[in-house]
């Protein structure tokens, strides 16, 4: 298991390189470190067809879909990103633009959540179809803007700039924001 480079410089393109170095499965976290960083999010390219997102620049198979930051890498993935769609954008995205073809249903708490066994399946899902990347950062929302804005990730909609993707992304939340 390859470990990702740490970044300490705040050069975006030093991030980027990170991000780029390599991507691990899901069940491949046992060196995600409790540090500040970004995270990017990749899929092959048949996930989502409809949007386009740039090459990994070392594994051509997949392609790249969201970048995020966090104060703590591990606990972001782990305990946000990877089980409740309360507290990640991320899966609220994905679960909006799943909403008709896994039949997810949602509940009103004080936002739009998954039902559990949604929660459950979705995680399951982005086990089956998604690959991470991440980058330990002291700043990372000092390169976020950069590294989203030259990436264009599309599922991403700060930092980008509007256009049909971008409409797709913001139909896909307010379906699942509506939904419950």
């Amino acid at each position: 298991m390859q470990t990702p480079p740490t970044t300490d410089a705040p050069d975006p393109a030093a991030a980027i390189a990170a991000l780029g170095a390599t991507s691990h499965a899901l069940d491949d976290l046992a060196t995600l470190p409790a540090a500040s960083g970004l995270h990017a999010w990749w899929a092959a390219p048949d996930v989502f067809p409809h949007l386009p997102g740039p090459a990994h620049p070392t594994d051509p198979s997949v392609r790249l879909l969201y970048v995020g930051l966090a104060t703590n890498l591990r606990r972001r993935i782990g305990s946000n990103h990877l089980r409740r769609s309360g507290s990640s954008t991320l899966r609220r995205t994905l679960a909006g633009l799943l909403l008709d073809a896994e039949g997810y249903q949602t509940r009103r708490t004080d936002r739009v959540v998954l039902l559990d066994e949604d929660e459950t399946r979705l995680t399951a899902w982005m086990h089956t179809h998604l690959r991470l990347s991440w980058c330990p950062h002291p700043t990372p929302a000092d390169v976020e803007a950069t590294v989203i804005g030259q990436w264009a990730p599309p599922l991403n909609i700060a930092h980008t700039t509007p256009g049909p993707v971008l409409a797709v992304i913001t139909a896909a939340r307010a379906a699942y924001n509506t939904s419950a």
